[in-house]
């Protein structure tokens, strides 16, 4: 199988992991006999750099030619970099939003895993975390509320600010569809997340997850208010598969789901339109402070690639392979400097290393 993807290596880490992430995808390739095909292009800080703005019409040519795109990181320093002394449209970040909008991606996919090996760095109660868990947030990202119309004037002689909140039910049955799908590739459950008790919204976006629902008997559908589900994910969050959530709900659930891995260097993210196009990326920053030092942690942009062969290709043993590899290298021991144990006890039988050794180890249990 030919496979074209467009690779953003980005800013800050972003080429190291995206190197690693490509080391893995090829060792994939000659395992199970497919072809990759990349082409780089430039974005955020390094695109200023050469063309003077984030994201030139060309590279978002090359990238909707592609069958997918995986990309490193956006961004710099906001404090010392050049970069943020431009106005915002031109900062780094306005590249990343100006592609989502090009490429029309409208569901972002946040897994939180906690591995096993990395349990001591949960900081939920261990009796909690010892459960383990493994969520996926399917967030709706290009409606609701950030996108609605807004506005700030005068009334009465004070300031008033209103944000308006719109969804239709077109927007909210193509999101249920990418959650019901995803979790036809899981444990066939989804939790949809919603105000219903208070918001016109959420009691639309129930009504219309309800009748996608139907087209999915082997999925098992629960609804859950926004507040409930912030608490469970903190008391039970072993009981979640899929969780399905608009826009503002899914921007909160999908950071305090983060932080209960307690390893962000982990985790990977998607994001993908109404075709099998996505954009694939890590859910941490550019790091700056540590690029070209070859001490970042490639996992979270490999698992990102194993999420790309999976969800655009439908290639999921190769997938599989990726996150047995991803398991293994832990069980064996092995930590980049950002899950490494705190304590001495804990680092005796770990072997600390560095980016591109932590992409070798994985290309070796691959094949």
């Amino acid at each position: 199988m030919d496979l074209n993807i467009v690779c953003i290596p980005g800013d800050g880490i972003g080429p190291e992991i995206v190197t690693e992430a490509k080391k893995v995808l090829d060792a994939v390739a000659k395992a199970y006999g497919h072809n990759m095909n990349y082409k780089d292009i430039l974005m955020g800080g390094a695109s200023i750099d050469v063309h003077g703005i984030p994201l030139t019409d060309e590279a978002i040519a090359d990238a909707k030619a592609a069958d997918a795109v995986l990309m490193g990181s956006i961004g710099g320093n906001t404090s010392t970099s050049p970069w943020y002394k431009l106005p915002p449209e031109k900062r780094p970040e306005a590249g990343l939003l100006k592609i989502r909008k090009a490429l029309n991606l409208f569901a972002n996919l946040r897994p939180a895993v906690l591995y096993d090996e990395l349990a001591s760095a949960c900081p939920l109660k261990e009796e909690i975390s010892a459960k383990g868990f493994d969520m996926l947030i399917m967030r709706e990202l290009t409606g609701g509320l950030y996108f609605g119309e807004r506005k700030t004037e005068e009334v009465n002689g004070k300031l008033t600010a209103v944000d308006t909140l719109t969804y239709s039910e077109d927007e909210i049955r193509r999101i249920a569809i990418k959650g019901f799908d995803v979790a036809m590739k899981r444990r066939k459950k989804v939790t949809s997340v919603d105000k219903a008790n208070v918001l016109d919204s959420s009691r639309l976006w129930r009504k219309i997850v309800e009748e996608v629902a139907k087209d999915y008997p082997e999925v098992t559908l629960e609804h859950m208010l926004v507040d409930n589900c912030a608490m469970q994910l903190v008391k039970d969050p072993a009981q979640f598969d899929v969780i399905l959530t608009e826009n503002m709900f899914g921007d909160i659930l999908s950071d305090e789901a983060s932080m209960v891995t307690g390893s962000i260097g982990m985790l990977s993210s998607a994001s993908l339109n109404d075709t099998k196009f996505g954009l694939y990326e890590p859910s941490h920053g550019s790091a700056p402070d540590i690029a070209g030092k070859n001490i970042a942690n490639p996992i979270a942009t490999v698992l990102s690639a194993a999420m790309m062969l999976r969800y655009t290709f439908d290639l999921d043993k190769e997938a599989d392979a990726i996150e047995a590899a991803v398991k293994k290298v832990l069980t064996d021991g092995y930590r980049t400097v950002d899950i490494m144990p705190q304590t001495e006890e804990e680092k005796k039988n770990m072997k600390q290393v560095g980016c591109s050794e932590m992409g070798d180890l994985l290309v070796s249990y691959i094949q």
